[in-house]
């Protein structure tokens, strides 16, 4: 399994403290979501298993693809390997419509496994993709009698993309892994390796939405962000004194098929005012500080409470054109 680009001081950390022989029972995996640390996760649950599971092994993370523990993992019928993460809803046949966290039964469905030994070498491991995902109180209360009394031979690979939303006493029973950003030289390699049709103008706008990570970007591929940046840049230039732009970039945005070009858009004119900020002072200045603060604002609570796509849309079109006055 290939290891994501990036982080290689977390990967040799990781790697060092699987050869001192003295593996602490839980990590947490912690960083921005979509740079690569449940792809580790995977990679490392794998080579700890190979591991114990004994025979020769190349240096580093690889495992060969004729590796039983690696065929059994890919096969989804390793008997000492579990992933938990949000499942589809019930009568869901797209399987993208997943529920909203972890419930308890999944933690307590680890059970029959903690009750014998690892079955195929020394080690199992469990990662649990996203832990703040995790149904609260119950879910969370019943993993952490697991790391409180960890099972036997039991690896825990916790994946945090906000470890300050954790329980305390969960943190404080994991050793902290932190992940960062990925910088613009790797994620400009991921992207066109992964987008190799992409033009320039769409690549750099991924790059702007992006914030360092590669999940993220991909997650917003094909929707042309160059479009919605062009139509915020015209609107902060020339304002909208009749509403027509916002009008109609409002109508395009709360199309049910432009859900996804939606949820960008509310991550992109935030961004977007504070680029425009650097540029400005005096009271140009405060005006663009305040409108980021707003923008801020009503696009987390747009997601929050679900608010109508077209109105908000239109406020938030309604807030940049203040930086044109």
């Amino acid at each position: 399994m290939t290891l994501p680009l990036g982080n290689d001081a977390a990967h040799q950390a990781f790697a060092a403290a699987m050869a001192s022989g003295s593996l602490h029972h839980a990590w947490l995996f912690a960083g921005p979501e979509g740079i690569g640390k449940a792809t580790f996760a995977r990679a490392a649950a794998l080579r700890m298993l190979a591991e114990g599971a004994g025979g020769d092994l190349p240096p580093g993370f690889d495992v060969p693809e004729s590796n039983p523990q690696r065929k059994l993992i890919a096969a989804g019928s390793h008997p000492d390997y579990r992933v938990l993460t949000r499942q589809p809803k019930e009568g869901d046949k797209t399987g993208l419509d997943l529920a909203r966290s972890i419930p308890i039964a999944q933690v307590r469905a680890l059970g029959p496994m903690f009750a014998t030994r690892p079955s195929m070498s020394s080690r199992r491991v469990v990662i649990i993709d996203a832990v703040d995902d995790l149904e609260r109180p119950g879910a969370s209360n019943a993993l952490l009698k697991n790391l409180e009394e960890p099972p036997e031979g039991t690896i825990f690979l916790l994946i945090s993309h906000a470890p300050g939303r954790l329980l305390p006493t969960i943190r404080s029973r994991c050793r902290q892994l932190r992940f960062d950003p990925l910088d613009d030289a790797i994620m400009t390699s991921v992207l066109r390796e992964q987008l190799p049709s992409a033009d320039p103008a769409e690549v750099a706008a991924l790059m702007r939405v992006a914030h360092g990570s590669p999940g993220r970007a991909l997650g917003f591929a094909g929707l042309d962000l160059a479009a919605i940046d062009h139509a915020l840049a015209a609107i902060a230039r020339d304002g909208d004194p009749g509403n027509g732009r916002r009008v109609r970039l409002a109508k395009s945005l709360a199309l049910k098929a432009a859900q996804a070009r939606y949820e960008a858009f509310l991550d992109r004119a935030p961004a977007f005012i504070a680029g425009v900020a650097p540029e400005r002072q005096g009271e140009r200045l405060r005006i663009a500080l305040d409108g980021y603060d707003a923008a801020r604002t009503l696009a987390a609570t747009a997601r929050a409470l679900t608010l109508d796509a077209q109105a908000t849309v239109y406020e938030m079109a309604g807030i940049v054109a203040r930086l044109a006055r």
